[in-house]
């Protein structure tokens, strides 16, 4: 485990200083967020794991390596959150498989997978011989005259064997899931004019994933440096309302930068 070699390292002069501080009680949650700043670790996450292990606070140099065992699984979970890809649901014993992987791992999401299905879903509509949307439960044929043999037969066993049974390919569903559910990502809209650019004409994309917690001005940042450095205000477009920049944003806002130059 490299979390708990990353948290064991150094951590008998760690915890002889913080031991020897006054008040570490109090100060424990932000000495040891400090001490695994490496792992993308903060205050909040410190705080939870410690009070539902429920470790002796007031002598953190007691700590047996299990408990710093269970401290390195907690925090692994919480800021490495996994989905796991179960791909080849395309082969026969597919489905019987899945059931049982998710009963072996009740605490994990799993979502069966057939990458193949998708590249070639992909690749007939990108050649014009098939309307399909990743994601969609099924596909309408453009150009059956096109199509050989062995195309028309790859696409009735995609829909038979796959769609029919698990209602898509499962490769749009785990990128979205791990985005948007285990992440908690939120689509934001730039708003105010059609194409936004920044300042050398490059065209910025119509929707951008922010993080949780995002505020207005990390937006503007997140257009252009530009923006952010000379943020004057922002306009929540939706609800027609002027916004400062720590006000933090919702999914799907449209939001419109107002900055100087």
């Amino acid at each position: 485990m490299w979390y708990l070699r990353l948290i064991k390292k150094g951590w008998d002069r760690f915890a002889k200083a913080v031991q020897q501080e006054k008040d570490h009680k109090e100060k424990i949650v932000k000495d040891i967020t400090k001490h695994l700043s490496g792992l993308k670790v903060d205050e909040e996450m410190v705080e939870e794991v410690l009070s539902k292990l429920d470790l002796d606070r007031n002598n953190i140099y007691s700590w047996s390596e299990e408990d710093l065992k269970k401290i390195a699984i907690e925090l692994r979970k919480k800021t490495k959150k996994m989905i796991i890809a179960a791909n080849k649901i395309d082969v026969p014993v597919a489905k019987e498989n899945l059931e049982k992987m998710k009963k072996e791992f009740p605490k994990y999401l799993i979502v069966g997978c057939s990458a193949e299905s998708e590249l070639a879903l992909k690749e007939a509509s990108k050649n014009g011989l098939i309307e399909y949307t990743p994601g969609d439960s099924d596909f309408k044929i453009l150009e059956p005259d096109k199509l050989n043999e062995k195309q028309k037969n790859a696409l009735n066993f995609i829909k038979k064997n796959i769609l029919d049974v698990f209602e898509n390919t499962g490769v749009q569903q785990v990128i979205n899931l791990a985005v948007f559910d285990l992440l908690k990502y939120i689509a934001i809209f730039p708003g105010g004019i059609n194409k936004l650019a920044d300042s050398d004409g490059n065209i910025l994309p119509d929707c951008f994933l922010m993080p949780p917690g995002t505020t207005a001005l990390d937006f503007a940042y997140r257009l252009h440096t530009d923006f952010g450095n000379n943020f004057i205000k922002a306009i929540d477009v939706k609800n027609k309302i002027t916004i400062g920049k720590e006000h933090k944003l919702k999914k799907e806002d449209v939001i419109e930068i107002m900055s100087g130059k």
